[in-house]
């Protein structure tokens, strides 16, 4: 078995196991380190509630410089940046600046541009470097807006992340959501104070902005019918006859032939107003 102290990355593999629920034994086995290694350091560092890589990490390295302080100590060069990783913080940045939480956002992002179909919560605890309890809360988020899902692992306790097929579907409803109740919340504050002070006036103002913007964004039945049609083309591997379409939907041919005909004169009237 490895000797030495526990790297950060260790510890890292530490916080991603206790997040799948795994025993000390099993993950002193993943690490092939002592379970007595294992126990003490999360003992040491908040227990298995309260254990954070980096705050056992950081607090190890000081009680060693307190113990040694006339050590000299080597430093490791930062390897160089990984241009994937960059991408992944650059496009939840993008999200963040649309109104999704930062942490959503950077799961999100990591969700979309990995290879594999599915991360577990110790994938998306090592690659990015954050605590269990930031991912639970971020997964949290993204399953009650409809962007990810979980799937079980029949052969190990562990719980597979999924992104939605039709995440930017679901991203679009979530923007005119919010936007809905920007408006009735700026509603209730005109019965609050009234519609003839100054107040009232503003909040006026602001819940019949809101209220264009999110009818814009739902677009009516019109537009609701066209995202349900694209949904559906979204996830089907191949093209879709109007008949097929209607039967998947559940739906007459005429309704789906309407949805589609709203869909060509959106596109048109986009393309005339460029």
């Amino acid at each position: 078995m490895p000797g030495g102290r526990l790297s950060h990355q260790d510890r890292l593999d530490i916080a991603a196991g206790l997040a799948d629920g795994f025993g000390y034994a099993e993950i002193a086995r993943q690490l092939q380190r002592p379970t007595s290694t294992i126990s003490r350091e999360i003992a040491r560092n908040g227990g298995p509630g309260g254990y954070r890589a980096d705050h056992a990490h950081y607090a190890t390295t000081s009680r060693a410089r307190r113990r040694r302080p006339e050590a000299g100590r080597r430093t490791i060069p930062q390897q160089a940046g990984d241009p994937r990783a960059a991408y992944v913080e650059r496009f939840a940045t993008m999200m963040v600046d649309g109104g999704l939480p930062r942490m959503a956002s950077r799961v999100l992002a990591l969700l979309y541009t990995s290879d594999s179909r599915t991360l577990t919560a110790a994938d998306l605890v090592r690659e990015l470097r954050v605590s269990p309890a930031s991912i639970s809360k971020a997964i949290g988020y993204l399953e009650r807006v409809g962007m990810v899902h979980r799937e079980a692992d029949p052969q190990r306790r562990l719980q597979h992340y999924v992104i939605a097929e039709d995440v930017w579907l679901k991203a679009w409803e979530v923007s005119a959501r919010t936007n809905f109740n920007w408006a009735e919340t700026a509603a209730e504050g005109v019965e609050l104070v009234g519609r003839d002070t100054p107040a009232g006036e503003r909040l006026t103002q602001m819940a019949e902005f809101f209220q264009r913007l999110s009818e814009d964004m739902t677009g009516g039945a019109g537009f609701q019918d066209c995202l349900s049609v694209l949904a559906v083309l979204w996830q089907a591997d191949r093209q879709l006859s109007a008949v097929e379409l209607a039967s998947t939907l559940d739906w007459p041919v005429e309704r789906v032939s309407d949805a589609v005909d709203y869909a060509v004169k959106a596109a048109a009237s986009g393309a005339g107003g460029e």
